[in-house]
């Protein structure tokens, strides 16, 4: 039992992320040169991206959300909100709804891809919610030791406060200013207390040469599908 815990507790959320991320690069490599492909039938466009890796990265954020304790319960519940409604659209047909484009392409079809707690609003929101996980790394990356809350809200003005009406930006604002310490959130993120700070940095630098191409993808997806845009009140 002790080998079995030593052996789950040296997968950090950092090296489970760059495990998954690097199993979908070659897909998305791959279909970046041909992103949009029409439809036959109706001269819709449809993209391609696994669904289960990118929810399994978004899971992950979760656990650090998680870790980092009942402050981000605001965040945290958006975030598991949207990745329940995408699960959901994916087990009422998994042979069909593998893959997010397909689930985009349907509710386009149906008129519904911008209505209401819709999956293509799950499927922006998520990516956005990586994206700025994604710049708060780049600056951890350069430096372990930053302000946290100005970072934070560099990061935030980078990448979801465009988006966010006044009512999201103000909860957000609140929430995002409840964040640890840079030393807290570096011990989060690392394995154990034991790996050094430099081990992390450079896993962390791997992680945001994954990250980057993978969100890009995700954004190219979003702006085929029309829902690149798309803001909250």
């Amino acid at each position: 039992m002790k080998r079995m815990r030593d052996s789950d507790a040296a997968m950090s959320e950092i090296r489970s992320a760059i495990e998954e991320l690097s199993g979908v690069a070659l897909t998305c490599k791959s279909d970046s040169a041909a992103a949009l492909v029409t439809d036959d039938d109706d001269d819709l466009p449809t993209a391609h991206l696994p669904l289960k890796p990118f929810l399994s990265i978004c899971s992950l954020l979760l656990q650090v959300l998680d870790k980092i304790g009942p402050t981000m319960a605001v965040l945290r519940q958006d975030i598991h909100q949207n990745v329940q409604r995408l699960e959901k659209f994916h087990d009422s047909d998994p042979s069909i709804y593998w893959d997010v484009g397909m689930i985009l392409s349907t509710e386009m079809k149906e008129g519904i891809a911008k209505k209401g707690q819709s999956c293509s609003k799950a499927f922006v929101w998520l990516t956005r919610s990586l994206d700025m996980a994604l710049a708060l790394l780049q600056l951890l990356v350069k430096n372990l030791d930053i302000n946290m809350e100005q970072a934070v809200e560099e990061c935030y003005a980078l990448t979801l406060k465009p988006w966010h009406g006044w009512i999201s930006s103000t909860a957000y604002r609140i929430a995002l200013k409840l964040l640890p310490t840079s030393h807290s959130l570096v011990s989060i993120l690392k394995v154990d207390e034991q790996q050094e700070d430099d081990v992390l940095r450079k896993e962390m630098q791997v992680l945001v040469s994954l990250l980057v191409p993978f969100l890009e993808h995700n954004k190219r997806i979003m702006s085929i599908y029309g829902i690149d845009k798309l803001k909250a009140t």
